[in-house]
């Protein structure tokens, strides 16, 4: 039956860090690859924080695979990385430099569309060489399967095509490893929902304002009373020209507050702190969102099925432990192993060879480790139980816990505690670390800020309005099942471009009479969706991404 369709020795899907890494593995491997993305060009569909790290003990960084990755793709080297503890206009700030090098060859800045962009570029240049390339505008839709095995992949704009090798690189909201039966969207807990803005500054006002060379560059964390008791917190690294300033909290908390992610984002950008850095001038370029999977919880422990690899985000690959914000770096190690695994099996006989070795790989290199490390496992047994937590948040609320904290020694531990990887690798999801003790710790020990600031952020109607789609008339990409409250109201606060009473966004809530009763029920309108697949975790929907090229398309990213 698969006869009849064009083959490669190898498909990777999707042309991010990880699919690109996977393709020029490939590439270097002798191995005709196709790259499939489903973006006018890669990056235009791609949003992340975003630091990209080199780790030294990593057996792949992008540096390693492509020259002159740092000189021409990325922003500014981070030099200097912080966190702040807020309560209320009282910040205590942390110097994590330790941790930030810990393990850290080079850490840079990056826009994802600058960057994807000239990954895509490179990348076509090497699949080239073996008679393979990149095609943009492209849509993989599902899987091909012959007797039950997988054998190729299925797209809105071409035929089948059969491969030896499938690299599923396509993201948090990957088709291919949901129709696998790899990935499920049933628990909002292993999932983060991030938001963010890129502000326009002068680059010689981010020197000045940040007490920074040229060359150089920063990353500040923000935690404690900033963000309504959700679970999470916020982040600002400087780019070349302008600042990513965003938001990352647990879905299961978003949910529980019921708070609207935009808001959550304003509390950060408007807090006294930033008005020094944007000198009381504010001019958002871009405005976006995405799903974060937590890997503590959800990275695939064998991920793999027949030819079917997942990388990266499809894998669950984000390492997120308090300070440490690591996600791209292991999708590209990931998309490499990937590649070296079929080179090692190439011709085999079994379908799953490559897969077997690839998740051997990611153990022995290391990488599993890091996203799934033991001491968090054993630590969540106790950390996590709701009288414990309890306990600690009593004690934290009692004048014994003011003394605790409150002492000279405290301090000094408490900034070693931040700069230990072992202990942020083992710190449990609770409220007590992401709002608790930080709020604490800056009523405690912080410096009160005696300014106000001017910043007044754009509305969501606005922000809406400045991203740009490409409405694809016809073919919503998003169905709603159910239109009650019960089982889809939670989007209307979720969804980044969605609000309580905001008619404009892709979710609302409206009072309807029927037969002389009122209910509340859930409409959707594609148009303004920003494709980051928060409904499809909290509502009630059937989900999958628009056709190639359609939708919305990120200009930072």
């Amino acid at each position: 039956m698969t006869d009849e369709y064009e083959h490669y020795e190898a498909i990777v899907v999707g042309c991010g860090p990880g699919g690109a890494a996977a393709a020029a593995r490939l590439a270097d491997h002798g191995v005709e690859t196709l790259v499939l993305e489903r973006g006018t060009e890669a990056g235009s569909k791609n949003v992340s924080g975003g630091l990209i790290y080199g780790e030294e003990s990593a057996p792949y960084t992008l540096a390693d695979l492509f020259d002159g990755f740092r000189e021409e793709a990325t922003e500014r080297p981070v030099t200097d990385y912080y966190i702040h503890n807020v309560a209320g206009n009282k910040v205590k700030t942390y110097d994590l430099t330790d941790l930030h090098e810990h393990d850290t060859d080079w850490c840079d800045a990056v826009l994802r569309r600058e960057m994807d962009s000239w990954l895509e570029r490179r990348v076509h240049e090497k699949t080239s060489e073996t008679g393979g390339g990149v095609l943009t505008n492209v849509r993989v839709n599902g899987l091909l399967e012959d007797d039950g095995e997988i054998v190729g992949v299925t797209c809105d704009e071409l035929e089948p095509i059969t491969a030896d090798l499938i690299v599923a690189a396509d993201g948090v909201n990957s088709e291919l490893a949901r129709e696998a039966g790899l990935m499920d969207w049933e628990e909002p807990e292993e999932w983060f929902q991030g938001v963010k803005a890129v502000v326009d500054v002068d680059p010689d006002a981010i020197d000045d304002r940040f007490d920074i060379g040229p060359d150089e560059g920063a990353a500040h964390l923000f935690s404690g009373d900033l963000f309504d008791d959700v679970r999470g917190g916020g982040f600002l690294y400087t780019n070349e020209d302008s600042l990513s300033i965003g938001t990352v909290f647990h879905l299961d908390s978003l949910l529980e507050r019921e708070a609207e992610p935009h808001e959550l984002l304003d509390a950060l950008l408007t807090h006294p702190l930033l008005a020094g850095w944007f000198g009381n001038e504010y001019d958002e370029r871009e405005y976006a969102a995405k799903l974060v999977p937590d890997s503590k919880k959800a990275a695939h422990r064998e991920p793999y099925r027949d030819r079917l690899v997942l990388v990266g985000d499809a894998a669950g690959q984000m390492q997120a432990q308090g300070p440490i914000i690591k996600g791209m770096n292991h999708a590209v190690t990931a998309g490499a192993l990937a590649a070296d695994a079929f080179a090692v099996t190439r011709g085999n006989a079994d379908p799953a060879a490559a897969g077997r070795r690839y998740t051997k790989l990611l153990e022995d290199s290391g990488t599993m480790a890091k996203l799934r490390p033991r001491r968090y496992d054993l630590a969540r047994t106790v950390g996590e139980r709701d009288a414990v937590t309890g306990a600690i948040e009593r004690v934290l609320d009692s004048p014994l816990g003011s003394l605790a904290v409150g002492n000279p020694i405290a301090d000094r531990l408490l900034e070693r505690a931040y700069n230990s990887p072992l202990l942020v690798s083992m710190l449990p999801d609770t409220k007590t670390g992401y709002v608790s003790l930080p709020t604490l710790i800056a009523e405690q020990h912080g410096k009160t800020i005696h300014w106000e600031s001017e910043i007044e952020p754009p509305t969501l109607e606005e922000r809406i309005g400045d991203l740009t789609y490409d409405t694809d008339v016809g073919n919503p990409h998003i169905e709603l099942l159910d239109q009650s409250l019960d089982a889809s109201g939670a989007a209307v606060t979720a969804c980044p471009v969605s609000a309580e009473d905001f008619g404009g966004g892709c979710y609302r809530s409206e009072a309807v009479k029927t037969n002389g009763t009122e209910e509340t029920l859930v409409s959707l309108d594609t148009q303004p969706c920003v494709e980051c697949g928060t409904c499809a975790v909290v509502a009630d929907t059937e989900w999958e991404h628009p056709r190639g090229g359609k939708g919305v398309e990120y200009r930072e990213g």
